[in-house]
């Protein structure tokens, strides 16, 4: 069974997708009845829905699309970490069937510090103790904090994102980003339990893009965690931005090609069905 571990749906004039460029591909409504035919088409059993914006507003409207939408099989939302008194509006999510955890927009903190910050520390705690998950959103800026939270908080459920959006293009350009990247993540898988998606690389490479610029980055996710901690994504419809769905679907299972069809079920449903505990 084929899953989609993160994608989004938005609506524009809800007001607070404030990250979000001036990109007709992005800057319009997107809901389930414009991907659920292409989900059909590519077999993809479910999805799990994240935020794509930092207001609990949002995860409210996210839930209401999950309750009408079978293919949703999991919402990832959030909270404000930095009020405690949030604490009751986690419990609150936490009782819903499709509610499975929370994401910080941390990639968009102007302090590369913010996780580790003392007024946040209640919310790590909060979400072992609710058995939720956490989505790890940072940048490889983040990755020795990253590090220094996830080893504080083991008992925590996390994901990495994105493979925490190593700058291929970057690397594309002869600039070598990839050593200290690949290191960082080395220490979080040996040093962690954390699990890693594997979702929008091509919007990383940005223009140009061919899947050899993708493949070192693949294989080094595959390889210091393993097919039973990686879980493909879509980031649809972030995706659009240079390809189609199924475009970075193929691309996906292409450079996953090496791997067995017992290692190809975990990346593409296995490892998401366990995680967010689909069943």
């Amino acid at each position: 069974m084929k899953l989609d571990a993160h994608q989004h749906y938005w609506k524009i004039d809800r007001g607070d997708y404030h990250w979000m460029p001036d990109l007709a591909v992005l800057k319009r409504d997107y809901g389930p009845t414009d991907l659920e035919p292409t989900l059909a088409r590519h077999g993809i059993a479910g999805t799990v829905l994240v935020q794509a914006a930092a207001t609990v507003a949002e995860t409210e409207y996210l839930l209401g699309l999950a309750e009408a939408t079978p293919s949703v099989k999991a919402v990832v939302g959030w909270i404000d970490f930095e009020d405690a008194g949030q604490l009751d509006v986690l419990k609150r999510l936490a009782g819903h069937p499709k509610f499975v955890g929370v994401r910080p927009m941390i990639q968009d903190m102007p302090d590369v510090g913010w996780m580790l910050r003392d007024e946040v520390q209640w919310a790590y705690q909060a979400l072992i103790e609710l058995d939720l998950t956490f989505d790890a959103l940072g940048l490889p800026q983040h990755l020795e904090n990253f590090h220094i939270l996830l080893t504080r908080y083991p008992e925590m459920r996390v994901v990495i994102d994105h493979l925490m959006k190593p700058q291929i293009h970057q690397q594309m350009a002869g600039t070598d980003i990839f050593s200290e990247w690949a290191a960082g993540m080395t220490r979080l898988a040996e040093d962690t339990g954390a699990l890693c998606k594997f979702s929008a690389m091509i919007t990383e490479a940005r223009d140009g893009w061919t899947p050899d610029d993708l493949r070192p980055f693949s294989d080094h996710i595959l390889k210091v965690f393993g097919p039973r901690r990686v879980m493909w994504g879509s980031d649809w419809p972030v995706v659009r931005v240079l390809a189609e769905y199924g475009d970075w679907l193929d691309v996906a299972q292409a450079l996953a090609g090496g791997l067995s069809d017992a290692e190809r079920a975990e990346v593409f449903g296995g490892t998401a069905r366990r995680f967010y505990r689909l069943d």
